[in-house]
């Protein structure tokens, strides 16, 4: 084999023991590591074609992996004013009002990332933004991607004028008393029925958007991602890429299984498993189970505050049962969106049914897990039930306090058993991190970060929220390492450095491990390289 990289003077770490391996360099031919040794030796490897880089001691580690993103929609997702920043309604006002001085006469607004806090104790609606959007055509979308706030115009042109029924049993075009449109629209289902008169981009504007959005993952140091979602043109564009030679990172997707899939539907994706490339294949069936806390459409075992939260995303959570034992009989894994406690308890309960009559070999992921009792915390580590989990949420979106909104609508009891990362861990699960890009930034330091510190990433003096959920920070870079490969089913080629292995490298200014919690967002990204190839290499290495 050919070298085809070589880094020298490096400080190894391995993200199973914590400790930096004796060698100070490696080799990498065909995409894998062929060699660790010292500078003399791989430097004897190389001949005048291998790429070589002193690394100056500069620490690498195993590349790092979100372990739940949708980089395809949140290309697309993230376009138009940033409302993330705005903490309450005259911040959001403001920053509409700019926006709309800035807009051409008839064009569409957009707004993504607007966060439900932001109300206060007020309902979220349209309301408060009638008078800056008055005749102006505006789609907000709130942080979750689960639901929006659509102005007054763009209800009239899509003739959204009252209520509407859906297969999805948590979508709604939320009304008043009177059955008039308050603007809000919860999930997907209701989403579409006004996005879909709004213009929409070109294929190549969002083939541009995506690659966009990939670089800067690259330039994070992500060498991965666990991708959940394959809508519209995602398989095509990441096809395109690939075979460019312009994918920067390793993609496995898990399509979609929605309510009203018929045994056809479900027998396409379980023939669509292993398409893919190079750097990317279908892998996995994505499947919610419910929605979310802050809209109410969570499925909870008791009610939140206001009476809402009470049940599946699935008319009948006897199909997705049904669903999974299938897709467990064909070997298919899948990851199931369940955040309120009623849905984590449902999607085990029907992986311990396949599991029943066909045995196990298929290894299933619960995505989100915000708010689980006591005895539903074994049961992942005996089901062999990944735990895919993304701390940030909680850092950004809740409180210490429990003033949010996401703490309010739950209560005390169960707002004090946020993102239970620690009690899972220590349980048996194996716990992946992951950022849900677009709902929260993607740069993986600050994912493990957040694990560790629990703290607003805006504002890290405010208290921590559940510290005693805290991971340490071997254990964070293990949640986006060898945790993320285990959960793809590869652990046998991924996630270590080691003789064979892949070379999926981050390589970072200095260890991560040692690094202040609250400082690992700043840690410089020195190079990525992804199937032995630099991703992204700063200018200074």
């Amino acid at each position: 084999m050919h070298t085809r990289l070589a880094l020298l003077s490096a400080r190894i770490l391995d993200p199973v023991s914590g400790t930096f391996l004796p060698e100070t360099a490696l080799a990498v031919s065909d995409g894998r590591i062929s060699a660790l040794g010292d500078d003399r030796l791989i430097r004897a490897g190389a001949d005048a074609s291998t790429t070589v880089i002193d690394l100056k001691g500069a620490v690498v580690t195993s590349g790092l992996v979100d372990g739940h993103s949708h980089p395809v929609s949140g290309a697309e997702l993230t376009h138009g004013l940033d409302l993330s920043g705005c903490s309450d309604l005259g911040q959001v006002r403001e920053t509409l009002a700019r926006g709309v001085r800035e807009l051409a006469p008839g064009a569409w607004l957009h707004g993504w990332g607007l966060d439900p806090n932001a109300f206060g104790d007020r309902p979220v609606d349209s309301a408060p933004f009638d008078a800056v959007l008055d005749g102006v055509p505006a789609l907000l979308l709130l942080f979750d991607a689960h639901s929006m706030v659509a102005s007054r115009r763009a209800l009239e042109l899509a003739g959204v004028d009252g209520p509407r029924g859906f297969d999805q049993a948590s979508a709604e075009v939320v009304c008043d008393a009177a059955g008039r449109p308050t603007g809000l629209l919860l999930e997907d289902a209701a989403c579409e029925l006004v996005e879909r008169v709004a213009p929409q981009p070109t294929r190549e504007e969002r083939r541009d958007r995506l690659a966009a959005a990939l670089r800067a993952m690259a330039a994070s140091g992500l060498t991965g991602a666990h991708v959940m979602d394959a809508n519209g043109d995602s398989l095509a564009f990441l096809a395109e890429l690939d075979a460019a030679g312009e994918l920067p990172l390793r993609l496995r997707v898990a399509p979609w299984c929605q309510p009203g899939t018929d045994a056809d539907g479900v027998r396409a994706l379980i023939e669509q498993q292993g398409a893919g490339g190079a750097l990317w294949r279908t892998d996995g069936v994505k499947i919610f189970m419910d929605g979310t806390i802050d809209n109410g459409t969570a499925w909870l075992e008791r009610p939140d505050c206001h009476g809402e939260s009470t049940h599946a995303f699935w008319p009948d959570p006897a199909v997705y049962t049904r669903i999974i034992g299938e897709l467990h009989r064909a070997g298919v894994p899948t990851a199931t969106h369940a955040i309120g406690d009623a849905a984590v308890r449902h999607v085990l309960d029907a992986v311990e049914k396949a599991q029943a009559e066909t045995g196990r070999g298929v290894r299933h992921r619960v995505e989100h897990i915000e708010t689980v009792p006591d005895d539903t915390l074994r049961r992942f580590g005996e089901l062999d039930v990944i735990a895919s989990m993304q701390p940030t949420h909680c850092c950004d979106f809740t409180r210490a306090d429990h003033t949010d909104n996401w703490s309010r609508r739950l209560g005390e009891e169960r707002a004090a058993r946020a993102w239970r990362c620690r009690d899972l861990w220590d349980s048996g699960a194996t716990v992946v991190l992951g950022s849900d890009w677009p709902i929260a930034p993607f740069p993986p330091l600050g994912v493990m970060a957040g694990a560790r510190h629990r703290r607003p990433g805006r504002d890290l003096t405010q208290p921590p929220h559940g510290p005693e959920q805290a991971l340490t920070a071997l254990e964070a870079l293990r949640g986006m390492t060898v945790n993320a490969a285990r959960a793809a089913g590869e652990e046998a080629v991924a996630g270590r450095i080691a003789v064979g292995r892949r070379a999926d490298l981050t390589v970072l200014a200095d260890d991560p491990l040692t690094t202040a919690a609250t400082d690992l967002p700043g840690l410089p990204v020195l190079l990525t390289v992804v199937d032995g190839r630099p991703t992204h290499r700063d200018p200074g290495m």
